[in-house]
């Protein structure tokens, strides 16, 4: 099967400094071998709790930041490249194809730049010089995401916070991507104004035909959007299949404790919820065996020794769990 991005082993840990020389005492294993591939004009969700790593894998895709070891591999035309060995100068040529919209449309956004300068400039970073050219291809963008030439000239804080998202949309798109990195596009709006992004990014998809990495939290987000889902835990994928199949029948028992969190629109229907005891794992000193293990209402003696990996454990369904096949996990009604 051939991928338009490919990640392959990707680890990014962290050095902890310690002593009065400040010396390396150990690392924070922020990503620790994450692996999956996604297909043009799909849209993979990747979720998990806070400090699962999912940002981290994002920015290490684009090489915000660079990843300790593995491999990300982006197919440009005929042509497969590995991103981590590119060079600065064919990086910033491969980043007209790879482009990211951030969490948060507040702090995201230059308050003493216009939207013109804002939109305009990765334009003028990759060779368009005239002015004219820029604000013609501006207008262009401003129209695909809702808003309105006379927007042009204003500057950040005339805008609402969906009004902000959707400049940031139109900066990403500026160079015509085939991929984009939504890092939690929707999290920091109003709930009615999370639909309207979330259906202008799906009609972009469509339209553009645009492939999305769409790093979430909010699982009900991930069902409206996502085409498959990746969970993370502590820097590691432990469930990944199609967003249908993971909803109804989760294979990892993390999965099954995310999925009675979302509410269920039923007026008196009750559901159990599965109550997580103990902290999330701490990843620069993960426990032993499988990292979920301590939380687990599951867990078997060879659960705390046994290494689990990422396998299919039912046809185009991957779980990183001993026990999966003999698991019988509660997903959500469809």
């Amino acid at each position: 099967m051939s991928f338009l991005l490919s990640v392959r082993d990707l680890k990014k840990h962290f050095p902890v400094l310690g002593g009065a020389f400040r010396k390396v005492v150990g690392h924070v294993r922020a990503v620790d071998g994450v692996s999956f591939g996604l297909q043009e004009g799909e849209c993979l969700g990747l979720v998990g709790e806070s400090g699962s790593g999912k940002t981290t894998v994002g920015r290490c895709i684009l090489r915000a930041i660079e990843p300790t070891s593995g491999q990300v591999l982006f197919r440009v035309g005929e042509e497969t490249v590995d991103v981590r060995g590119l060079p600065p100068r064919e990086l910033k040529e491969l980043r007209r194809h790879m482009q990211m919209i951030f969490q948060d449309p507040y702090s995201s956004l230059n308050p003493r730049m216009t939207v013109l300068d804002i939109i305009g400039e990765p334009l003028l970073v990759h060779g368009m010089r005239r002015r004219r050219e820029r604000e013609e291809r501006v207008r262009e963008l401003l129209d695909q995401v809702g808003l309105k030439p006379q927007h042009l000239r204003r500057y950040p804080h005339a805008f609402s916070g969906g009004q902000r998202q959707r400049i940031g949309i139109a900066r990403a798109l500026a160079l015509h991507p085939k991929l984009i990195v939504a890092d939690e596009p929707v999290s920091a709006l109003d709930v009615s104004v999370q639909a309207q992004v979330l259906n202008l990014l799906a009609e972009l998809q469509e339209r553009l035909g645009l492939t999305y990495l769409f790093i979430a939290h909010n699982l009900g987000v991930v069902r409206h959007i996502c085409d498959r889902v990746a969970v993370m835990y502590v820097g590691r994928v432990v469930e990944l299949t199609a967003v249908d199949r993971l909803f109804a029948t989760p294979k990892h028992p993390y999965t099954e404790a995310l999925l009675s969190a979302v509410p269920v629109p039923e007026p008196g229907r009750r559901r159990e919820r599965v109550l997580l005891t103990g902290e999330v794992a701490d990843p620069s000193n993960p426990p032993s065996g499988c990292h979920f293990h301590p939380r687990c209402r599951y867990a078997e003696a060879q659960c705390r020794e046994g290494v689990p990996e990422l396998r299919e454990v039912a046809p185009g369904h991957f779980a990183r769990c001993l026990l999966a096949e003999r698991l019988s996990l509660g997903g959500l009604p469809s």
